[in-house]
């Protein structure tokens, strides 16, 4: 039932930005948690933000907090994550998930979309 599509990952330079987007279809964002998570080389994958549209509450992960923002367009039904000064920690398959939990822990969410890869380069 529920469907969610990532996409806009691509190779950067260090310093730049790029801004993903999540659509979310068969379910309300009134009804789920939204969640932007990642995969790094060699490294378990790692929550990094959440969004509850309704009341507009968003938490980040330390990694991100600062850089990264998590935002929707209910016009479109996405979620984005704008990330900005990118560096090559920042380099994975980012993920976004629906939950009916709040926060970004990875067993809380069910529901998982396609990864799109981020590379960032020095």
């Amino acid at each position: 039932e529920v469907q969610l599509q990532a996409s806009g990952g691509g190779s950067v330079q260090a310093g730049g930005s790029l801004r993903l987007s999540c659509v979310v279809s068969g379910v309300s964002f009134d009804d789920y948690n939204i969640g932007w998570f990642r995969e790094a080389p060699g490294k378990e994958r790692e929550g990094l933000s959440c969004i509850q549209n309704s009341f507009n509450k968003t938490k980040h992960s330390d990694s991100v907090k600062g850089r990264f923002t998590i935002s929707t367009d209910n016009a479109k039904n996405a979620v984005y994550l704008q990330m900005n000064s990118l560096n090559s920690e920042d380099t994975a398959v980012y993920y976004c998930a629906a939950s009916t939990r709040w926060g970004t822990m990875i067993a809380a969410y069910d529901d998982w979309g396609q990864g799109t890869l981020v590379t960032v380069s020095s």
